[in-house]
């Protein structure tokens, strides 16, 4: 009998910009494209996105995909 281990990564990021439920599916599509990424949950109301993925993600390679949708990526939460 073997033992998974679960090595996901959460990470919470605050996107500026996003205002309704259209600038939360923007924001979800680009960082859903991300290579590993296995969920997203945007939240227009408090700014944040949360990103569950295999690995943790380059910081770059959010910021590209958040500004890819129009927003822009002020930082982990």
């Amino acid at each position: 009998m073997t033992a998974e281990t679960d090595t996901r990564t959460t990470t919470v990021y605050r996107v500026t910009g996003m205002t309704c439920g259209h600038c939360e599916g923007a924001v979800t599509t680009e960082l859903s494209a991300l290579p590993g990424v296995t969920s997203v949950k945007a939240v227009a109301a408090t700014g944040e996105v949360t990103v569950v993925s295999a690995a943790p993600l380059a910081d770059e390679d959010v910021r590209a995909a958040v500004d890819e949708a129009g927003y822009e990526l002020a930082g982990r939460a």
